[in-house]
């Protein structure tokens, strides 16, 4: 007699896929009519496996939908195209298995009143036109920011659909459009930040370091030259036959008549006593040496890039028209790299004095609703640069933002105070921080100058306004034509 021994594991085992399935997919995986349970279960898991990847399985590559309903409802996900759309949000793709569950589930209940493949027909053409509306508005998101990102909540798919639909919604579509002609804007942001060092040199940032260098130049030396009986120091005594240095006592020899010959042997033995004098001339010559000096050399540094983006956009009178345009299409580029490159990005829309708007740009509901109504807005007032530049270096010494840039879009129509460009420099100085301006205007002004490490000009902009050709040739008028005015 074989005895069987109970494994409890094997009560779980029809529903042990659950495990790899999320939570919000248990109750209907489970109460789903289409299918025996246990192959259900793991048809869903294959299916959710291939949509998050963003491919599109094939009927003989999944075990549910099963029957005439594979073929049907994969048809539907390929016209629909959203297998694409899944791979930007596990959210979307197990709303997109839910309304799939939702939809084979009611072929049972078409059953009584129609065919099987009328009621299959019917389910699947109910499943398309419940996405066919929200495929078009991802598409729409997909064509702004290049994802989904968290911008729709798909549990609360009419406010998102409202927010699609809106008047400030058609306005950011339009902006999108016009970054297409501003390609360079994004080339410009994507350089900004701090936190990764790339292969590319930058040569605006040489670190100036001292090293030794052998070099050969003039140098002083002394030489020594001997004169013979030039008269200089003396020395000592010495036998010589020089008269004019002879001692007094060889002088005495010839006074005696007798001692007189005596010193006239001496002089041609050149035997008397002299004085010995130094008879050597020292001067200065230049002469070339070899000599290693200390110099201070620019060294090539590595470009730095990615980290937080902090932009600051002038929302003043003067930015009216193509202006404004050109600095919400800036605003838009910044958030799309950011989002790109997965950076954190902040906005300053500042105006006249305690005139400033601060939005945190994330793909999100509320940043949505944040950067729709920055868009929509009408830029008015007048110029302080001052507030929001503090802001802005008070956000970098946070410890999630020290990596951060600073990039400016203006028409540069304002002044700097001291306070304001001293704050600038030792933010520079200590944070390492870089101002970059991007001119939306005809000249770079004293203010840009002072605060941007580097100005990119815009120079076309005026044709996103009322067109016209740039009157100027060159942005750096005032450096040209009155150089005195930037010391």
């Amino acid at each position: 007699m074989t005895r069987t021994v109970f494994n409890p594991d094997a009560l779980e085992s029809p529903i042990a896929a659950l495990d790899d399935l999320p939570r919000t997919l248990w109750l209907q995986g489970i109460v789903n009519s289409m299918g025996p349970l246990p192959s259900r279960l793991r048809g869903l898991v294959s299916l959710r496996q291939f949509l998050v990847s963003g491919s599109l399985p094939r009927v003989d590559e999944i075990h549910w939908p099963v029957g005439p309903a594979a073929s049907a409802f994969i048809a539907c996900l390929g016209k629909l195209r959203l297998a694409e759309y899944c791979r930007y949000s596990e959210q979307l793709t197990d709303q997109v298995i839910q309304s799939l569950l939702w939809h084979t589930d009611r072929i049972v209940d078409y059953r009584d009143v129609m065919t099987e493949p009328d009621a299959v027909k019917t389910a699947a053409e109910a499943f398309y036109a419940d996405w066919n509306a929200r495929a078009e508005q991802m598409e729409q998101l997909l064509y702004v920011f290049d994802d989904i990102g968290a911008a729709i909540n798909f549990d609360r798919w009419d406010a998102s659909r409202g927010r699609l639909r809106s008047e400030g919604w058609q306005e950011l579509l339009r902006i999108r459009k016009l970054l297409e002609q501003l390609t360079p804007l994004r080339d410009v942001i994507r350089k900004l930040g701090r936190a990764r060092q790339t292969e590319e040199t930058d040569e605006t940032r040489r670190p100036v370091t001292q090293i030794m260098e052998q070099v050969r130049r003039p140098v002083p030396r002394t030489r020594e030259m001997r004169v013979p009986d030039m008269p200089a120091e003396t020395r000592g005594i010495k036998r010589s036959g020089n008269i004019a240095r002879m001692l007094p006592s060889e002088t005495l020899l010839l006074t005696h008549r007798r001692l007189k010959l005596v010193w006239y042997a001496r002089h041609i033995e050149r035997g008397l006593l002299t004085y010995d004098d130094d008879d050597h001339s020292r001067e200065t010559v230049m002469v070339e040496d070899d000599l290693w000096q200390k110099n201070r050399h620019p060294l090539p540094d590595c470009r730095l890039e990615m980290g937080p983006l902090i932009v600051c956009v002038d929302t003043s009178g003067s930015m009216r028209g193509a202006k404004e345009q050109v600095a919400k299409a800036t605003v838009l580029e910044a958030m799309r790299v950011a989002q790109a490159q997965k950076r954190s990005c902040h906005l300053y829309a500042f105006g006249g004095p305690e005139e400033v708007i601060e939005r945190e740009l994330r793909l999100d509901e509320a940043g949505l609703d944040g950067l729709i109504g920055f868009l929509t807005q009408t830029f008015h007032g007048g110029t302080d640069i001052a507030e929001p530049i503090e802001r802005a270096i008070a956000k970098v010494h946070e410890a999630s933002w020290q990596f951060a840039d600073l990039l400016i879009a203006t028409d540069g129509e304002f002044g700097v105070t001291r306070e304001t460009e001293a704050s600038i420099q030792a933010a520079c100085e200590t944070l390492g921080l870089r101002v970059q301006g991007i001119l939306i205007g005809d000249r770079e002004t004293i203010g840009m100058r002072r605060i941007c490490s580097d100005i990119y000009w815009l120079k076309d902009w005026r044709a996103f306004g009322e067109g016209g050709d740039c009157p100027i040739h060159d942005k750096s008028l005032t450096a040209i034509y009155f150089p005195q005015a930037l010391t």
